[in-house]
């Protein structure tokens, strides 16, 4: 596969200004949720996403589009109980977006603010991200990579079905923390 020639960034050595897309098999968007005393982590198995590098890196943006209804989470029917109405309602709201509004370095780490849209309610959000490095892959290919994470309050997305315990507990917690772990291909 052949690339475009693009400008280097002169922020990050390596990085050049481009079309990126987030390579599906070396990504994952996931999420952890407190069920009970522990933990339950859960992946997307389908999505889609760009990030586009311009020669300022403050310019660049990323999008990033969910298939709500491929959530994993390694229990079937927790998984069916999660794509109803109590949760994603992905039958009438199939998708979960993310589009960003800013990028802002923060010593060698980064801010990435965007719109996150979840049944249909939109919310700003601040990722924070580590930026992992560029390298060619076998092919050719110029590969970005980076770690990102948030934490969010499922209720604000209208996300609140929940089983009350003894003592005034929740089954579920409120707090979602996401993580992205994201390596995306440049374009030709």
């Amino acid at each position: 596969m052949t690339e475009t020639v693009s400008t280097p960034t002169t922020s990050i050595p390596g990085l050049v200004s481009g079309t990126y897309a987030l390579d599906a098999a070396h990504t994952e968007i996931g999420f952890t949720v407190r069920h009970l005393m522990t933990k339950v982590r859960g992946t997307f198995q389908e999505f889609s996403g760009e990030i586009v590098v311009k020669d300022s890196l403050e310019e660049s943006t990323a999008s990033v589009t969910v298939e709500l209804a491929s959530v994993h989470t390694r229990n079937d029917q927790r998984d069916g109980h999660l794509r109803s109405g109590d949760f994603f309602d992905a039958e009438n709201s199939p998708k979960m977006t993310f589009a960003s509004t800013a990028l802002k370095a923060e010593g060698d780490d980064y801010i990435l603010a965007g719109d996150l849209t979840i049944k249909n309610v939109t919310k700003p959000i601040e990722l924070a991200f580590e930026f992992l490095g560029v390298e060619q892959n076998a092919y050719g290919q110029t590969i970005l990579g980076f770690e990102a994470s948030a934490s969010i309050s499922r209720k604000e997305w209208g996300i609140d079905f929940n089983v009350p315990l003894e003592g005034g507990k929740l089954l579920i917690g409120d707090k979602v923390d996401i993580h992205l772990d994201i390596q995306a291909a440049l374009q030709a």
